[in-house]
């Protein structure tokens, strides 16, 4: 075969791919399959917001290209909304608009760090950071954060690893894999050692609209106008709007770096999705009743898993929020990885195993039960338990 990219064939092959490869050796004997892989709303988008996009998709505009940041009226529409969140004032000149959050961080990091130049990753980490990072030649400088603190990062051995020279530290929060939510006054902490050593942080809230109406706002970084000069913002419009397939996201930060992102934007996405963009700016101020309905539902889904996990001996959920929940497999049974293939093969519940998530996560898998009704959730705990042949 001829030479292909080293770094792109040192990369981990995809998670999701990979575990749905082994449940197709699943013969059905548990019953249909329950797939818990893929952080995907359970619910369908609204009607309106279906017709909409109809509506548009079908129009001769959309079919054209658009600005390379996105189109004014949702960067001003999403720009509102920020400022209703956070409290904070927001321009359309500090949002740009990308082909979902995935592409976002992958541009970000294009700007933030070159080949050899380290980002901080919080581990257990969302594998496909990672993965952008290896295939941008970026070193992941790991931040272990451990389940006895509810997967929150140590804001010391964060300052040990920004004086290796780290350009930035990512955070997500809500947690990718865990579901842990940060403090405010984490965040805070680490933005402040951020400064202080000279790095970026990158703040990932795609599950910012599944946080408790309590939680609002989720940190107060936004009400300092210097956060342009060392924040970047990434938010996504799959989870809260339920149109992942059409790759919507979004960076909100300073001018200095949206002049050099915009070298990214050019020539990586040229302009995000036309339609996508036009039905997003109604829905925005259209659905918000409808999206705090939604997290409601997700809350639903967390107590139910928080009740089901109850009823599993041997097994530990050591951290539950949003779409997640991270359980420690039982002792006295294989790894995680080996455990994950067999429920995927012999038990059709399809899981992501640990290691996907970086180093030390062996003996735990997360479970994404947003997308799963009460009545799947209730019956988790038969294909955990439930000897394997």
């Amino acid at each position: 075969m001829l030479p292909l990219s080293p770094r792109i064939r040192a990369t981990a092959e995809p998670a999701i791919p990979s575990v749905r490869g082994w449940a197709a050796r699943y013969a059905g004997q548990a019953g249909p399959p329950i797939d818990l892989t893929q952080a995907v709303p359970g619910y369908p988008p609204h009607p309106d917001l279906l017709a909409k996009l109809a509506e548009v998709a079908g129009s001769r505009a959309a079919a054209g290209y658009g600005p390379i940041d996105g189109d004014l009226a949702l960067r001003e529409a999403l720009a509102e909304d920020l400022a209703g969140c956070y409290g904070a004032a927001f321009g359309a000149g500090d949002i740009a608009i990308t082909a979902g959050c995935n592409l976002a961080f992958s541009m970000v990091m294009t700007v933030l760090a070159g080949q050899g130049e380290p980002v901080i990753l919080p581990t257990p980490w969302y594998f496909n950071h990672r993965m952008a990072l290896e295939m941008a030649g970026i070193p992941a400088l790991p931040l272990p954060c451990r389940a006895a603190d509810g997967f929150i990062p140590d804001p010391d051995r964060l300052e040990a690893l920004l004086r290796q020279g780290a350009r930035a530290l990512v955070l997500v929060s809500p947690n990718n894999p865990t579901g842990a939510v940060y403090p405010a006054a984490l965040i805070a902490r680490c933005a402040e050692l951020c400064r202080r050593h000279g790095a970026w942080l990158v703040l990932d809230e795609t599950y910012r609209d599944f946080l408790p109406a309590e939680a609002s706002p989720p940190h107060a970084l936004f009400q300092d106008s210097s956060w342009r000069d060392g924040v970047i913002h990434l938010y996504s419009f799959s989870k809260a709007y339920c149109v992942p397939g059409h790759r919507v996201g979004a960076i909100a930060a300073g001018p200095a770096f949206r002049a050099e992102l915009a070298k990214a934007l050019d020539t990586q996405q040229i302009c995000p999705p036309r339609a996508a963009q036009a039905a997003l700016t109604w829905a925005i101020p259209a659905l918000r009743d409808w999206r705090g309905a939604n997290r409601a539902i997700m809350a639903e889904r967390a107590t139910a898993f928080h009740h089901v996990a109850s009823r599993l001996p041997g097994w530990r959920l050591d951290s539950l929020g949003a779409y997640f929940a991270y359980l420690r497999v039982p002792e006295d049974g294989p790894d995680a990885m080996a455990l994950a293939e067999a429920l995927a093969t012999e038990r059709g519940l399809l899981a992501l195993p640990g290691p996907f998530f970086g180093p030390g996560q062996e003996r735990h898998i997360r479970l994404a039960f947003a997308n799963a009704e009460l009545p799947i959730i209730a019956a988790i705990p038969n294909r955990l338990t439930e000897d394997l042949p």
